[in-house]
């Protein structure tokens, strides 16, 4: 069984270790817990760059040791050009995957930083962005050996991503992606974190570094503009919360789908399943997962468009409601929904206990594959989350945010303890997040083992033909039995672990001695480190 590493004070997560090396260093440098998630965001953007980048989206969980849970949405909208119309005149039935128009939305990613550095001063930070940014600057200009999941991650639509727009001269050699271990380099990246070091993170937006992406994405046929960039802001959102027996447990609202995270375990708490790791245990959660993915679809759109207050789905009667119409060993249909979609996730909690959950991702890997030329800067497909059905819950319009499926959790315990969690995993996050906080949560398991424990995932995706249950190869066959009798597709994976399980992290403050335990993914290049 996996040890959970304990750290004296403080702690960081991340899907690579040298994100975690420099969250580790600016802690040590007397960095606050939003000052180091900065700081590793910048350099996981380096080096991760199938999952993530600054071309992409974030979003932000904060707790003041106080109680005050800060959340901010730094996701963008549609551009002025992306309009339906434009699509259909050239002859899309949907958002394309790749290409310069996936590069639809603007990137919020920098900006959801700046915003977090505004908080990170108010509670005491006092750390330079130069510093905050140095090891990015570095990694990208001296090179980095490229990473084991992204020598083995798939590429969807693999001849449109080759053939975005600069992909191929900044990802590419010979014509294929490079093994891992190769080094990677990226000089106009680090000259752009560099130009942002020094004038500041708005001149992402508003400054040198955006008036160059803005002409480089008109020049490849973006339907972003330089006055979308401008006129950009991340923005102070209030965060959704579900209370349990033991604890409040926090995520985003719209455009997230932080409401199903929030949903699956709401509901399962009401099913008063007794033990771990039993069919009643994951069938709970799958049946919960389908009943929050419905609702979802009815309800998350652009924060300006909802027709229904998202927390009225988490008062109390409307869980017992939902959780009253699962049936305790039959499956319901299963919903012929996508479970794509590459993101980081990391943690971090400081030595006062002011703790963070940031997400952060490009969408697909390496997103809509269209490198800027000028900054080195790969851009998201985010967009994929609209439909150019204007009858849709998401429809295609310049300034709407699209679905998305980004969201970090948190959560404080009825006995003074702070839980970080988060995963990638696409539009699975929340399954996933709902087997890893039940395991530590309700069941008691260290979160080490939380972790590693074999997961499922359903959805229509690996080039399945419809949605199957997708389990990793490690589960009990008396349970995958169970499951099978109860109506779930099983379809049990060939690997231990699987990479489009997720890469999940969990990080928790104990209050009586201050100690943290900290892990990250088996199947990630990461971990945790901490002071």
């Amino acid at each position: 069984m996996p040890e959970t590493p304990v750290f004296s004070t403080a702690a960081v997560a991340a899907p690579h270790r040298l994100a975690a090396e420099t969250g580790q260093t600016i802690l040590a440098a007397g960095g606050n817990a939003v000052e180091a998630m900065v700081a590793m965001a910048a350099a996981i953007a380096v080096v991760y760059p199938h999952m993530n980048g600054l071309g992409g989206d974030g979003f932000w969980l904060v707790r003041e040791p106080k109680g005050r849970i800060h959340a901010l949405d730094a996701s963008g909208p549609a551009g002025a050009l992306a309009t339906i119309k434009r699509y259909r005149g050239k002859g899309y039935d949907a958002v394309p995957p790749r290409g310069p128009d996936a590069a639809l939305t603007v990137a919020g990613a920098v900006a959801g930083w700046g915003l977090a550095l505004e908080l990170a001063k108010a509670l005491g930070g006092q750390l330079p962005l130069d510093l905050l940014m140095g090891d990015a600057i570095r990694l990208a200009r001296d090179g980095y050996a490229i990473g084991a999941a992204e020598g083995r991650n798939p590429q969807l639509e693999q001849a449109a991503l080759f053939s975005a727009p600069g992909f191929a001269e900044a990802f590419l050699v010979e014509g294929k992606l490079p093994e891992a271990g190769t080094r990677r380099r990226n000089l106009k990246l680090a000259d752009a974190l560099d130009q942002l070091a020094h004038a500041g993170l708005a001149d992402f937006y508003r400054g040198d570094v955006g008036r160059e992406i803005a002409a480089d994405l008109e020049r490849i046929g973006s339907p972003i503009t330089r006055k979308d960039l401008e006129a950009y802001r991340a923005r102070v959102v209030q965060p959704l919360s579900v209370r349990l027996k033991h604890s409040t447990v926090y995520n985003l609202p719209p455009p997230s789908q932080g409401l199903a995270a929030l949903l699956i375990l709401g509901m399962f708490e009401r099913l008063n399943v007794g033990r771990a790791e039993t069919p009643e245990h994951h069938h709970g959660l799958i049946e919960a997962a389908k009943r929050a993915f419905a609702i979802r679809d009815r309800v998350v759109t652009d924060p300006r468009e909802l027709t229904r207050n998202p927390a009225d789905f988490l008062e109390p009667a409307a869980l017992e409601r939902e959780a009253a119409l699962i049936e305790a060993r039959r499956a319901a249909p299963y919903p012929p929904r996508s479970a794509e979609g590459d993101t980081v996730w990391m943690g971090c909690i400081d030595k006062d206990g002011l703790a963070v959950s940031y997400i952060q991702s490009v969408y697909w890997a390496f997103g809509s594959g269209c490198v800027l030329p000028a900054t080195g800067i790969h851009w998201h497909n985010r967009g994929l989350g609209f439909s150019l059905d204007p009858k849709s819950r998401n429809p295609l319009e310049p300034g709407r945010k699209p679905f998305h499926t980004l969201n970090p959790g948190l959560a404080v315990f009825n006995d003074g303890r702070v839980l970080s969690y988060g995963t990638m995993g696409g539009e699975g996050q929340p399954q996933i997040l709902g087997q890893i906080f039940t395991r530590y949560a309700d069941f008691g398991m260290s979160l080490a083992d939380a972790v590693d424990a074999p997961r499922w995932l359903f959805g229509k995706s690996w080039g399945s033909p419809s949605a199957t249950l997708k389990v990793e190869g490690r589960f009990d066959p008396g349970l995958l039995r169970a499951l099978s009798g109860f109506g779930h597709p099983v379809q049990e994976l060939d690997k231990p672990y699987a990479d489009a399980l997720g890469h999940a992290g969990m990080l928790v403050k104990h209050p009586r001695n201050g100690r943290v335990e900290a892990v990250h993914d088996p199947r990630s290049d990461g971990g945790s480190l901490g002071l």
